[in-house]
C-alpha cells in the first residue's frame, strides 16, 4: 500500500514545495507554507475530477441552448452577472462576514426554483437554521432542496443523482475530500472542491455558486487558483448608510465594469431604485466646507455624482504622508505634484487625507480635476461653490485633458441639481453653465473666482 506523503502548500497561492520555506517563491508571501499529507485514494476513486465532455468534435457541431441565461429575480445581481445567471457556469462570491452573501444566494434560489430544481449546500448552518432564515425573509422554501454533508465525494454523488439546475455551496471553505489529508479550508481542499464541482456543474449543465470567506485584506481566502477555475468572481463591499456594493472582478459572460447596489432590511437584500444620490453627503447646498469637490463617475452603464473630500494639514515629521483608500495613493501623489509644479501650491511638507463620500472606490482618470480642486480648497481654506462639479484628466504638464462620455456625465450632474460644470467642454445641449479650462491654473481661476 502506498504510504502517505508530506508536502508544503502556500495558503496564499497554492504553490507546492517538498520542503518548508520561509518565503513562497511563487507569490513572495512570508510564513505562508502549511504542511499537508496525501493519502492513498479509495478504491474506485479517480485521481482526477470528472471531466465535462471527453468527446472530440467540430465546434460548429456543439449544441447549445438559446435560453442559457435566466434572471436571478434581482435586477442588480443580473446587472453584475452580465444579464442574468448563465447555465452552465461557476461563480465565486466573496465578502465580509454578515454582509449578506448567504441571504442574496437563498433569495436567488427561491426565484430560480420556478425555472428548475435548486440545491442549497450548507456547511455552516443546520437545515432548521436555513429554513428559519428563508421564512424570515418571506421566501417560498418548498421547492428548495438542502444538503448539509460537505464531504466532496458525497456531494458529487448527490449532484449526479439529483442533477439540479442551480447549486449554492455555503461555503467553499467547508468542503473536504477524503483523498487529501488536511483540514477543510486548506489550499488543496479548496482547490480540489472548486475544480471538482465546477467541472461537474458544466457536465450536467448547472450553475454553481460558491460562497467564499475573505482574508483581512479583503481578498477571497484560499489559493488564487480557485478564482481562475470559476467563470465569475463577485465581491460584496459595505459602503456608508448601510449600502452594499456588488462588483465583479472577473466575468466570462459580461462586463466587469458594472456595479450592483443593495440595501438590507428584515426582508433581505433589495436593489436600489434610484442610487444617484447615495454618494453625495446630505448636508444641503449651503455652507459647503473647504476641501469638498464634486465630480461624475461612470461604473458600467451607470453614472454617479460623487463627492471627493480632502484634508491638507502640516506634516508632523516635515515629510509628506498621504492617506487614501478610496482613490489610489499614487494618483493622489501625482495630482499633488502637478499642483505644486504648475499652480505653485506648496504641499511637500503637508499630510494629505483623501476620502470619497459613500465609500465608493474611484479609479477613473476623470476624477483627477475634482481631486485637484479639493486639495487646493483644503490647502487654501477656500470652499468651492456648492453647485459646481468638475471632471477631467490631468497630464504631468499641467494640462486638463478631455474624458469620454462628457455629455452623459453632464446630464447626470444636471439631474442632481448642479448648475455649473468645469471641464474641457465648451458646448452642451443641456441647460447648464459650462466653465472651460485647458490647464490646471486656468481651472483653479475659473473654479475659485466664480464662487458666488
Amino acid at each position: 500500500m502506498k504510504e502517505s506523503q508530506v508536502h508544503y502548500v502556500c495558503r496564499e497561492c497554492g504553490h507546492i514545495e517538498s520542503k518548508w520555506n520561509g518565503r513562497c517563491p511563487e507569490c513572495g508571501s512570508w510564513n505562508s507554507f502549511d504542511e499537508e499529507k496525501t493519502v492513498p485514494l479509495q478504491k474506485g476513486r479517480s485521481e482526477q475530477p470528472s471531466v465535462m465532455d471527453a468527446s472530440v468534435r467540430r465546434l460548429s457541431d456543439v449544441p447549445y441552448e438559446k435560453s442559457m441565461r435566466v434572471s436571478s429575480g434581482m435586477e442588480e445581481l443580473d446587472r453584475v452577472l452580465g444579464g442574468g445567471v448563465m447555465r452552465p457556469s461557476s461563480v465565486l462570491v466573496g465578502g465580509e462576514p454578515g454582509i449578506g452573501k448567504s441571504t442574496i444566494m437563498i433569495q436567488m434560489l427561491s426565484h430560480l426554483s420556478d425555472n428548475g430544481d435548486v440545491l442549497y449546500v450548507s456547511g455552516e448552518e443546520s437545515p432548521s437554521q436555513v429554513r428559519l432564515r428563508a421564512e424570515r425573509l418571506g421566501l417560498r422554501a418548498e421547492n428548495i432542496s438542502i444538503f448539509c454533508d460537505t464531504r466532496l465525494e458525497a456531494l458529487s454523488e448527490t449532484i449526479e443523482k439529483l442533477r439540479p439546475g442551480y447549486i449554492v455551496v455555503d461555503s467553499l471553505q467547508t468542503l473536504s475530500s477524503a483523498s487529501i489529508a488536511s483540514m477543510a479550508g486548506s489550499p488543496n481542499q479548496i482547490k480540489a472542491g472548486c475544480m471538482e464541482l465546477s467541472l461537474l456543474a458544466k457536465k450536467i449543465g448547472a450553475a454553481v455558486f460558491f460562497i467564499g470567506h475573505v482574508t483581512k485584506d479583503g481578498s477571497i481566502a484560499g489559493p488564487k487558483l480557485a478564482e481562475h477555475i470559476v467563470d465569475t468572481v463577485l465581491y460584496f463591499e459595505s459602503a456608508e448608510n448601510g449600502v452594499r456594493l456588488l462588483r465583479a472582478s472577473k466575468n466570462r459572460f459580461g462586463s466587469v465594469d458594472e456595479i450592483g447596489l443593495f440595501t438590507m432590511d428584515g426582508k433581505g437584500l433589495h436593489g436600489m431604485k434610484d442610487p444617484s444620490s447615495i454618494f453625495i453627503s446630505s448636508r444641503g447646498r449651503e455652507g459647503l466646507p473647504s476641501g469638498i469637490a464634486f465630480t461624475s463617475a461612470i461604473e458600467g452603464s451607470r453614472t454617479f455624482a460623487v463627492e471627493i473630500q480632502a484634508l491638507v494639514v502640516p506634516a508632523k515629521s516635515g515629510l509628506q504622508r498621504i492617506y487614501s483608500d478610496r482613490i489610489d495613493v499614487s494618483r493622489v501623489s501625482r495630482v499633488a505634484a502637478i499642483l505644486q509644479k504648475h499652480a505653485g501650491l506648496s504641499l511637500a511638507d503637508q499630510d494629505i487625507y483623501v476620502n470619497v463620500a459613500g465609500g465608493m472606490k474611484l479609479s477613473e482618470v476623470s476624477t483627477e480635476l475634482a481631486l485637484a480642486l479639493a486639495l487646493y480648497s483644503s490647502r487654501e481654506d477656500v470652499p468651492l461653490s456648492p453647485d459646481l462639479a468638475a471632471f477631467g484628466e490631468l497630464s504631468l504638464a499641467g494640462e486638463v485633458r478631455p474624458v469620454s462620455f462628457s455629455e452623459r456625465r453632464m446630464k447626470s450632474l444636471a439631474d442632481m441639481g448642479f448648475g455649473k460644470v468645469l471641464s474641457t467642454e465648451s458646448k452642451s445641449s443641456l441647460q447648464i453653465s459650462l466653465l472651460t479650462a485647458d490647464n490646471i491654473k486656468a481651472a483653479l481661476i475659473a473654479a475659485f473666482s466664480r464662487r458666488k
